[in-house]
């Protein structure tokens, strides 16, 4: 593997941004099209429980400032994005998408700064429990986040086209797994290999949804042309033309 320091800390600083950002596409989506029907809430509360394993992961292994402050970003964003699904698919009221969001975040919260209370100093003094949870926590988050885009396929599957899910977003995290993957290629020393599978799975799960929005978007609008002509055909009528 070629070794290059200042390029693993570029991509690398590169892939954390691109994960730090990644859900403003999808809550300023959700926001101006006051909708978020085929966006899965149960994947965004998912990304949310696996920003807080990997916050507790990225702490008590005393990462640095960025890598610690994705994963709390990204949660944190996640919350909003979830209760925007809430407010607007559900129909909660304002107070009540507020005091649950809210109380949710101060949940997820709570237990990530009770684990890191609870693992860090038996984590330092090289305590073996300690370390089998660490790794728990770290292989879980990679797990949970990864695994969160199977109900986002099953809204594709059912919509038969990307609705609701901001291609932008997934675009951003889909170049976040890349970067990440290029900091590995870089970093001396030995592969590692469970973060190159995790970043790659990134990839390959955000690409899947990305290429069906190629595919199968410009097929549903075809579809609903063919529906508008034949009903204005039947009708006598001009009727409006939905994207």
């Amino acid at each position: 593997m070629p070794v290059n320091a200042v390029a693993e800390n570029v991509f690398g600083t590169l892939g954390t941004v691109c994960w730090m950002v990644q859900l403003f596409p999808q809550i300023y989506k959700s926001y101006q099209e006051k909708n978020t029907v085929g966006l899965s809430d149960l994947m965004i509360l998912s990304w949310a429980l696996g920003g807080v394993f990997l916050g507790i992961y990225a702490v008590v292994q005393n990462l640095n400032i960025p890598l610690i402050m994705q994963p709390q970003i990204f949660g944190t964003l996640s919350v909003i994005c979830w209760a925007q699904c809430q407010y607007y698919r559900r129909h909660w009221s304002p107070l009540k998408t507020i005091i649950v969001g809210i109380s949710l975040w101060f949940v997820f919260g709570g237990f990530e700064a009770g684990m890191v209370y609870a693992l860090r100093s038996p984590y330092d003094h090289g305590n073996k429990h300690a370390e089998s949870a660490i790794s728990f926590f770290g292989i879980m988050s990679t797990v949970v986040i990864t695994g969160a885009l199977v109900p986002q396929y099953y809204q594709i599957y059912k919509y038969k086209e990307v609705v609701g899910l901001s291609i932008p977003c997934m675009t951003i995290d889909l170049l976040g797994g890349v970067f990440s993957d290029l900091s590995l290629i870089f970093r001396p020393g030995s592969f590692n290999v469970l973060a190159g599978i995790t970043y790659s799975l990134v990839v390959v799960t955000d690409g899947a949804v990305i290429l069906a929005a190629v595919i199968l978007n410009p097929r549903a609008r075809q579809a609903r042309r063919r529906t508008m002509v034949e009903m204005e055909q039947n009708t006598g009528q001009p009727t409006a033309m939905s994207e």
